[in-house]
């Protein structure tokens, strides 16, 4: 229902905006979604909508937050796991040329000082 409704609604928009059918065909358009709009079998299932809205927007809210925050720590927690596994493999090795970040890392030390030096290695 929930497509049906949003496919009508979006053919008719594209027919009003993409109408050449002149300000006569435009107003009777017009006219015409004003009616359906107004029409109390809608408006009844837009206060149902509203309400239903209403009603699950904290829990929404709540869901989205939740997720948020794991996504965050899952990051940060990659983050660190990532920064640690770099930095201790560096100290051992030297420099590790498997790891991208490790790499980029390296490169981005050395261009200051010279870059014949991490050409030659």
């Amino acid at each position: 229902m929930k497509g049906k409704i949003l496919l009508v609604t979006g053919i008719a928009i594209g027919y009003v905006l993409g109408a050449r059918a002149g300000r006569e065909r435009y107003e009777q358009i017009k006219t015409a979604a004003g009616r359906m709009w107004n029409d109390p079998r809608v408006q009844r299932r837009v206060d149902t909508v509203e309400d239903f809205v209403k009603d699950k927007a904290p829990d929404v809210a709540e869901f989205v937050a939740d997720g948020a925050k794991t996504v965050v720590s899952k990051v940060a927690s990659n983050r660190r796991s990532t920064a640690r596994g770099a930095s201790s493999s560096s100290r051992s090795s030297g420099t590790r040329s498997g790891s991208k970040s490790t790499t980029t890392r390296s490169t981005s030390a050395k261009k200051p000082g010279s870059s014949s030096s991490s050409s030659s290695s």
